[in-house]
């Protein structure tokens, strides 16, 4: 069970809160196992939109399968705005010193700064305060203009919506991509963005369609895709036959079934590549029998 703690500071927005913990529900919903609790340094905590909401003042105990998620606030300057306790902070850097994992949304990227985890890493904020992080917390790289960072167990949002693609981020390193596209489709999220790179995540990118048939082959896929199916494998999966499979799944999402399938295993084998795995290592990782399919892939994209 993964205990997922927001810590709530007085003006945070909504959607940086309700965006990320539905990401979670959802997933708890599927049979993955999370539980949210909600802390504050106050009983009731005012947000930006009006509506009060009420957390818990002690802190439960964590471990390192745990995360804790800072959201942000309403800050037309970081400066005097979402105050922090020197306890709180130093409770999310004894988290993350813990192994742990600790992530923030908009504005909540200055209670990181400010608890020590932004110095010496990568991370990001909404774009308004972009220029103010950096200025408040010299020795962190802020990168402007991106959905969010990840960097050794720091996770920064750019804020409001980007949150919800945090958390999806978080579910799929976990979980692996199929249950990260599940949860999505539940929320009705079928355009989940990838965080520094420029296009959206091949696994969700060709989901905005109604087609049961082919999302169940696409969830079959997503969870899967290291796996060598044939076509009437499929077909089986969906329900229909072979010929009619092709037909809608091409139309739905302009690919092949095969191709799709390449997609999936490029995409996580660059993810592989760029943690440190060789090419054939990551390769292999993602089902393919050599290298060389993985380069011409690679060369084509």
């Amino acid at each position: 069970m993964t205990l997922v703690v927001f810590l709530l500071v007085p003006g945070l927005h909504l959607l940086d809160l309700a965006g990320p913990a539905q990401v979670f529900s959802t997933a708890a919903d599927l049979g993955h196992g999370y539980r949210l609790h909600y802390t504050a340094e106050q009983e009731d905590v005012p947000t930006a939109q009006g509506l009060p909401v009420r957390a818990r003042t002690d802190w439960p105990a964590l471990g390192p399968e745990d995360l804790v998620v800072v959201p942000g606030w309403r800050a037309p300057t970081l400066h005097g705005h979402g105050e922090l306790a020197p306890a709180t902070l130093r409770r999310l850097a004894a988290h993350h010193a813990a192994g742990g994992t600790v992530a923030s949304v908009c504005a909540g990227a200055d209670a990181l700064g400010r608890a020590g985890l932004l110095d010496g890493r990568r991370c990001t904020t909404h774009h308004d305060v972009q220029d103010e992080l950096a200025r408040r917390h010299p020795a962190a790289h802020v990168v402007r203009d991106v959905l969010y960072v990840e960097d050794d167990r720091v996770v920064t949002s750019a804020g409001i919506a980007s949150g919800i693609d945090l958390a999806l981020h978080l579910v799929a390193v976990r979980h692996g991509p199929g249950a990260a596209a599940r949860v999505a489709r539940a929320m009705v999220v079928y355009a989940r963005r990838n965080g520094d790179e420029q296009q959206a995540s091949a696994m969700l990118r060709h989901r905005a369609h109604l087609s049961d048939a082919v999302h169940r082959v696409q969830d079959l896929l997503d969870a899967r895709f290291a796996d060598r199916f044939s076509l009437a494998d499929l077909a089986a999966a969906a329900r229909v036959s072979e010929r009619t499979l092709t037909r809608r799944f091409t139309e739905a999402t302009g690919l092949t079934p095969l191709r799709y399938q390449q997609l999936l295993r490029t995409e996580r084998a660059e993810h592989l590549i760029g943690r440190g795995a060789t090419v054939e290592a990551a390769a292999r990782a993602v089902g393919f029998q050599d290298a060389r399919m993985l380069r011409r892939l690679r060369a084509r994209a």
